[in-house]
C-alpha cells in the first residue's frame, strides 16, 4: 500500500511517517503551503519556509521521497474567504475544522491520489476503527462500502477528533491517523529515539496554516474598523426580560420531582479544560424533556436580544468655567462603559481585548450587534447572560459521520457534547425536530457561539456527528 504523509515539519506528522515506514508501507511525504500573506501574524515572515526545511530534513532522515504542493489558492477560497464572511456576519468560524474538511482531506487528498497514494496519513491525535455490528461483523453503508468510526485520541490532553468532525465516510476511508493511540510524551520519545530533526520542535499555534495572529489586525485586511459602544448589561435586565423569564419557567417545569435548589440557569463551566463538580449531573425528567414543544425548545435555544437597551443623554455644566457637557443618564439595566473598533472583531465569551478597567471581576462578551455596531458585556464568570441551556443546529448544518446512526424527526437520544476544542465533554439530550437538532445540556453552557461547531460523542468515545451552531 502506498501512503502519502502530510508532513508539516512538526513532531506529530514526523512520527506518523516514522511509524508507517517501520510497518513496511511504501511511504512518501508531501508538504503543503496553504498561506503566504503575513499580515497580522505574530511570527517571522518566513515561518512556513522553516517548517518546509524541517519537513524535508525529516523525509531525508527517514529516506522517503519528499514533495511540495502549493494549495494557497484553494485555502484562500475555501477557508479564509469563508472565515472573513462569517466574521462579517458576527459569527465565529472554526478555520481548523474547515481546513481538514476542505484542504487536508479533499484538495490535498486529491493531489496525493494523483501521485499514486492509496491513503493519506496525518499527525492527528484520534483513532480510526471499523464499525462493527454486535456479532463482530463489519457494518457497511447502503452502497456496500465499509463504515468507519472516529474515536478520541488516547491522550486526553491532546485529543484532536473535534477538528475532524466534518469528515465524511469517503474521506475517512482514505485517512490514517498513526499516532492516535499514543500519548504526546510517547511521540516525543519516539522522535528523539529516531533522532528526527523535529523531535524538539514546539507545537504550532493559532489558525491552521496561518499561524498565531492578532485577529483584529488579520481581519482588517477585509473588514473595516468602525468605532462603536461597549455596553455593560446588569443583572436587573434579566429580571424583566420576557425571554429569560420564559426560559426559567420552562427549565423549572422539566426538573426531576426531587430537585432541590435553584433552577439551573448559570454555567458551572470555568475554563477550557476545567469544570466544577455538579451535585446532580442529570437534573431533568427524560419524559418531560421529550414532551417539550418546538416553541419551548426555540425559547431555550434563542439568545437574549439586547438591542432594546437604550440610553438617554443629559447635559450638565462642569468645572470652574461651567463648560456644557453631555453624559448618559443612569439606567438600571445597563451602561455604556467604553468604545470598540468594530463589533465583528469580537466573539461571544471573549474575555481579552476589551481593555476596559474598573471592575472587580473580568468582563465577558455576551453578544455582538453587527447592524448596530455594539458589543454587550457582562461582569464575572456567573453573569446570567453568559450561560444558555440549549442550542440549535439548523437542519441544513447537520452532519453525520456515521450516517447509519442519524437521528430522525421526533427522536431523542443522550450524548456527550463539546462546543469548542478542549472543552470537557458535557452530558446532553439531543432532540431531532423538523427545523434541526436541539441540544439541551444537563447544565447550562457558557459562551455558546454562532458559527462554531457542536460535536456529539457516544459513551465509547466515538464521534457520531456535528453541526454549525
Amino acid at each position: 500500500m502506498k501512503i502519502c504523509v502530510g508532513l508539516s515539519g512538526g513532531v506529530d506528522s514526523s512520527v506518523a511517517a516514522l511509524l508507517l515506514k517501520r510497518q513496511g508501507y511504501d511511504v512518501f511525504a508531501m508538504f503543503m503551503q496553504n498561506w503566504k500573506d503575513t499580515t497580522g501574524t505574530l511570527h517571522g515572515d518566513c515561518e512556513w519556509e522553516e517548517d518546509k526545511y524541517v519537513a524535508e530534513l525529516v523525509a531525508r532522515k527517514l529516506e522517503i521521497p519528499f514533495y511540495f504542493v502549493d494549495l494557497s489558492e484553494q485555502y484562500r477560497q475555501r477557508v479564509v474567504d469563508y472565515m472573513f464572511n462569517e466574521y462579517e456576519k458576527g459569527r465565529t468560524p472554526n478555520p481548523d475544522v474547515l481546513c481538514n474538511r476542505e484542504i487536508k482531506f479533499d484538495a490535498f487528498l486529491e493531489v496525493a491520489r494523483k501521485m499514486g497514494a492509496d491513503m493519506v496519513a496525518t499527525g492527528h491525535y484520534c483513532r480510526k476503527l471499523p464499525a462493527l455490528a454486535e456479532d463482530g461483523t463489519s457494518l457497511t453503508s447502503a452502497d456496500g462500502k465499509p463504515l468507519w468510526r472516529i474515536l478520541e485520541g488516547v491522550d486526553p490532553g491532546k485529543d484532536q477528533s473535534y477538528f475532524l468532525c466534518q469528515l465524511d465516510q469517503r474521506q475517512l476511508s482514505q485517512a490514517l491517523f498513526p499516532i492516535g493511540g499514543l500519548l504526546k510524551k510517547e511521540v516525543r520519545a519516539l522522535a528523539k529515539e529516531a533522532d528526527l530533526p523535529s523531535a524538539d520542535k514546539k507545537d504550532s499555534q493559532g489558525i491552521c496554516f496561518v499561524g498565531k495572529v492578532d485577529l483584529p489586525v488579520f481581519l482588517q485586511q477585509k473588514l473595516k474598523s468602525v468605532e462603536g459602544d461597549v455596553v455593560e448589561v446588569f443583572d436587573a435586565f434579566y429580571d424583566v426580560n420576557p425571554l429569560y423569564q420564559r426560559r426559567k419557567n420552562i427549565i423549572a417545569s422539566i426538573l426531576h420531582e426531587g430537585w432541590q435548589g435553584e433552577v439551573p440557569l448559570i454555567s458551572h463551566y470555568i475554563s477550557e479544560d476545567k469544570c466544577t463538580p455538579v451535585a446532580d449531573s442529570h437534573p431533568f425528567d427524560p419524559a418531560k424533556v421529550a414532551a417539550l414543544s418546538d416553541g419551548d425548545l426555540r425559547t431555550l435555544s434563542t439568545p437574549v436580544d439586547y438591542s432594546g437597551l437604550s440610553f438617554e443623554t443629559e447635559t450638565y455644566r462642569s468645572g470652574r468655567r461651567h463648560t456644557l457637557r453631555t453624559r448618559y443618564k443612569d439606567n438600571p439595566f445597563g451602561a455604556v462603559i467604553g468604545k470598540h473598533e468594530g463589533a465583528q472583531f469580537y466573539t461571544i465569551g471573549q474575555r481579552k481585548g476589551l481593555n476596559i478597567g474598573g471592575h472587580k471581576e473580568p468582563l465577558f462578551v455576551l453578544e455582538t450587534d453587527i447592524p448596530g455596531n455594539r458589543v454587550y458585556v457582562g461582569e464575572g464568570h456567573t453573569h446570567k447572560g453568559l450561560s444558555r441551556p440549549c442550542l440549535l443546529i439548523p437542519e441544513q448544518e447537520l452532519h453525520w459521520i456515521r450516517p447509519d446512526l442519524e437521528m430522525h424527526d421526533g427522536e431523542v437520544r443522550r450524548y456527550r457534547v463539546r462546543i469548542r476544542y478542549r472543552q470537557p465533554l458535557q452530558d446532553a439530550t439531543l432532540l431531532r425536530r423538523r427545523d434541526g437538532m436541539y441540544i439541551l445540556f444537563d447544565m447550562p453552557q457558557r459562551g455558546i457561539t454562532p458559527g462554531q461547531f457542536a460535536v456529539w460523542y457516544d459513551a465509547e468515545d466515538e464521534m457520531i456527528g456535528s453541526g454549525v451552531i
